[in-house]
């Protein structure tokens, strides 16, 4: 069955268009009270559920927190409130207080005027399709107040950041520390704003703090993971030894070394793959996607490491990292994950496992990566006619057939449609800019001409 409202992360969109309105995430927080309380942990134990909502500095944040906790209330489940705190953290908080579920109020990366919310299990999972599923048939059932000894109950849970931040530093070699460093760390005035910069200095290191000063409306503006030339600036003009930038809800990561060269998350999972290498002897694989640089699955073979792409999107990763029984997996956006230390994305843990990487190796970055030389990949948004048949068009198939056979095994071409509009991505690597170039364009031709 299709999802209504669920997308790869959540529900998300624009504040104050369905479906990111109070009135419905009001029933949302009702319909996933009903789910939760009807499942058979509670209703056996004739216990209340508890759920953590936690939520980015978005000024909508206060609005759809109010919205949700008085949804969860209404069926009769009780609430923490643990302020702005990052995704991973509310993931973290949930499995540590063995609550029933928890929740983020968060775009993410999006601008300020776009929020979502995103749920976690109690193992600090997303949500399984099929407890998405009946939250959404909950959605279409009247909202029926419970009665008033059956409410639920709110409160704050005032030692959240302390808890996270005690869990951050855990994930780091106590045989290592950070003196002597000096970082810059970029919060992207997110929800890591008042956590990120306390974890690196508790481990020593002298830290110069940038996208700590959220207003409600600056949210990603021009710093963070996706705007990271903020952080490059930073990184030269202080003369710092490393820079770490955070996306607005800190589940991912970009870094930047003293040099001002920036490493994207394909890069970074090579690292941890190899640094996992020489510590444990042996992984057996990691989890890419469909957009990861072919140069890191090519070293990755090369150094005996099976490689494995998934759909874009972290959920998708998780899905065949969980299917392999493996442990380390990413997105060149920064998602990286790491299993044995989180269940899901976590942009401050996994900014301390590269540094523990490079203290343990007594090397930069840069030399971790020797050898690996990103392919040029060049990347044409063609626009088509909504509902377009281009899977079906010969012409298409044979134009990507033409690039490959050119290409043989040194690139690769992937074509895809838009999640969010009638636009498809087509996207040609290869060891030569100008081979991914022309590849391109002469693919996006075809396209053009064959849905228009």
């Amino acid at each position: 069955m299709a999802r209504r409202y669920f997308g790869t992360d959540g529900i998300r969109g624009k504040v104050g268009d369905a479906p990111i309105t109070p009135d419905f995430v009001l029933r949302l927080g009702y319909a996933a009270g009903k789910v939760l309380a009807g499942a058979d942990r509670w209703a056996q134990t004739g216990t209340r559920p508890t759920v953590l909502i936690g939520k980015d500095t978005r000024v909508s944040g206060y609005m759809l927190e109010a919205a949700l906790e008085s949804g969860f209330s209404a069926a009769g489940v009780d609430v923490m409130l643990a302020g702005p705190m990052p995704t991973p953290g509310v993931a973290y908080l949930t499995r540590a207080l063995r609550l029933a579920a928890g929740v983020v109020i968060s775009a993410s990366h999006n601008p300020y005027y776009d929020n979502g919310i995103k749920f976690f299990s109690a193992d600090g999972n997303k949500l399984p399709d099929e407890i998405e599923h009946k939250i959404e048939e909950q959605l279409d059932k009247p909202l029926a107040c419970a009665s008033s000894e059956q409410l639920g109950k709110a409160r704050r849970l005032d030692d959240a950041a302390g808890r996270y931040i005690e869990f951050c530093k855990s994930t780091f070699p106590a045989a290592f520390d950070l003196h002597g460093m000096k970082l810059v760390v970029d919060c992207a005035h997110g929800a890591a704003y008042d956590i990120a910069p306390h974890v690196f200095h508790e481990l020593g290191a002298e830290v110069i703090p940038i996208g700590v000063a959220p207003n409600g409306f600056n949210i990603n503006d021009g710093v963070g993971a996706t705007a990271p030339d903020a952080l490059v600036r930073a990184v030269r003009a202080n003369r710092a030894d490393f820079g770490i930038a955070l996306d607005g809800d800190a589940d991912r990561v970009q870094v930047v070394d003293s040099t001002g060269r920036l490493y994207n998350g394909d890069e970074l999972l090579y690292v941890l793959v190899k640094d996992r290498v020489a510590t444990d002897g042996k992984v057996e694989g990691a989890v890419g996607t469909l957009m990861t640089n072919m140069a890191v699955e090519v070293a990755l073979r090369r150094a005996g490491v099976k490689f494995v792409r998934a759909a874009v999107g972290d959920r998708y990763v998780l899905e065949q990292l969980h299917e392999h029984g493996w442990q380390l997996g990413a997105e060149g956006s920064g998602h990286i994950l790491s299993l044995d230390r989180h269940s899901t994305g976590d942009g401050i843990v996994s900014s301390l496992l590269v540094l523990a990487a490079m203290k343990r190796s007594g090397k930069s970055l840069h030399q971790l990566l020797d050898g690996v030389t990103l392919f040029p990949q060049k990347l044409i948004n063609v626009r088509m006619k909504p509902g377009a048949d281009w899977k079906g068009s010969d012409a298409i198939r044979h134009a990507i057939a033409d690039a490959e056979r050119a290409l043989d095994d040194k690139g690769r071409v992937l074509i895809r449609a838009s999640g969010t509009e009638p636009v498809l991505r087509v996207m040609v690597e290869a060891e030569h800019e100008r081979d991914a170039s022309k590849h391109a364009e002469a693919i996006a031709a075809v396209v053009k001409q064959a849905t228009a």
